[in-house]
């Protein structure tokens, strides 16, 4: 038990460490590509300066976006996967709830998360976000660019992603 927490540790940690590259490359490629405002530019000139390894943390938690505790970890051995999401402009993911833990950062436009109660969460641009397990919701890009998201998955082999709920309509 104490060796599964300190690999569930390492694997955490590590897939933190791998969002926070994946953000900070795209992030960075995203501000060359487009036209910034003066403030932008002082920041890129900013972290083209930087000589050490900066980090920032962008969430720490153990509750969902909604404020529910996450559940324990399994027990058994980890598989940790990383699944990059495009949204088009007006997309809507049918609705479904997720078996494993799972966190994101949105790298481009902004995501509306809707649970089955009619909460919502607006994820924007370069914002983390920890979904719900074992809660039915689904997202949607309201906005009119594409939203890209990376998720990272705390799961175990042939546990599925997200369990699809087609027989609840969407609006």
């Amino acid at each position: 038990m104490k060796q599964n927490k300190k690999l569930m540790t390492w694997a955490m940690a590590t897939t933190v460490a791998f969002a926070l590259a994946v953000t900070a490359t795209f992030t960075g490629c995203k501000k060359a590509q487009t036209e910034k405002p003066m403030v932008e530019e002082t920041l890129v000139a900013a972290e083209d300066t930087v000589k050490q390894v900066v980090s920032t943390e962008l969430i720490r938690t153990s509750q969902s976006w909604d404020g529910v505790e996450l559940p324990d970890y399994f027990e058994g051995r980890p598989e940790l996967v990383a699944v990059k999401y495009v949204f088009p402009a007006g997309q809507k993911l049918g609705w479904h709830h997720h078996v494993a833990m799972n966190y994101g950062v949105l790298v481009q436009g902004e995501l509306t998360i809707i649970g089955l109660d009619g909460k919502e969460k607006v994820v924007h641009e370069g914002e983390a976000v920890v979904e719900m397990v074992g809660t039915v919701h689904h997202g949607e890009n309201r906005g009119t660019k594409p939203v890209i998201l990376y998720m990272f998955y705390l799961s175990q082999k042939d546990l599925p992603l997200a369990v699809q709920h087609p027989d609840i309509p969407l609006e």
